[in-house]
């Protein structure tokens, strides 16, 4: 796109093969991008992504959920080669200042973080067990503690259609989310404070490891008080156990 110029929603191109690709399908993505393109945003999940930038441009650095990395490419998409590329920024988002320029990296306009970015949804994954209801609980990506499916509310999606897509990538499972939120609660995060909406999803599919992506992280059914003494963030106990109490027509 021309320097300085923004781009709607009719810029973007959703192609299904990016959606839990492996290095090799996404070299197949950017080998059909066309030659007139000047930059390419390339929007997806590890570990594909971080497989591809060691790839193009020999990063070994683990890439955390946000990172962006700016990779200068050959004007040539439909053959790139391994360490074609040329590494000119790895951005964590932790290490963003309150404001950012715009619309590029040497611009002097400042402009705030999108204010989608501090909404989210999160689901309690259940079943129903021969003794009760049970909480799917998974680790957090650094595998350092125990977390429900959550992440930012995509623009033009209901909290719903959002949790179900973490619930498919951070999780593996897929199932139905209640119409009505639980609860929500308020965390620090880049800067500012985050919103959060939780809501109960009944599992109804459990993905294979084999076709899970993020089968690093673990994942566990355990008995709802266990859920709510293991979760990281607390406020998610009073809503694990008042989920489990109308399940048992309490």
């Amino acid at each position: 796109m021309p320097e300085g110029d923004g781009m709607g929603a009719q810029g973007i191109v959703a192609d299904r093969r990016v959606y839990q690709a492996s290095k090799g399908g996404l070299l197949d993505v950017l080998a059909d991008v066309p030659a007139t393109a000047q930059r390419v945003l390339l929007v997806g999940h590890n570990p594909g992504l971080e497989a591809l930038a060691t790839h193009l441009g020999g990063i070994r650095t683990g890439l955390t959920t946000a990172t962006l990395v700016r990779i200068e490419l050959p004007d040539d998409w439909s053959g790139i080669k391994k360490g074609a590329g040329r590494i000119l920024s790895v951005i964590d988002p932790k290490s963003l200042p309150e404001r950012f320029p715009f619309p590029g990296p040497d611009s002097d306009e400042l402009r705030d973080r999108p204010a989608y970015y501090y909404t989210q949804s999160a689901v309690i994954p259940y079943r129903m067990g021969d003794e009760g209801p049970e909480i799917l609980i998974i680790k957090s990506s650094k595998k350092k503690h125990w977390v429900v499916p959550k992440g930012i509310k995509d623009p033009g999606s209901t909290d719903q259609e959002s949790a179900a897509k973490e619930a498919l990538e951070e999780a593996g499972i897929e199932g139905s989310i209640g119409a009505e939120a639980l609860g929500s609660y308020v965390y620090d995060k880049w800067g500012a404070e985050c919103t959060c909406y939780v809501y109960a999803m009944e599992v109804t599919r459990v993905l294979p490891d084999d076709e899970w992506h993020e089968s690093h992280r673990g994942r566990q059914w355990v008995r709802p008080d266990d859920a709510a003494a293991n979760l990281k963030q607390t406020e998610l106990g009073p809503m694990v156990l008042a989920l489990t109490k109308s399940l048992k027509g309490g």
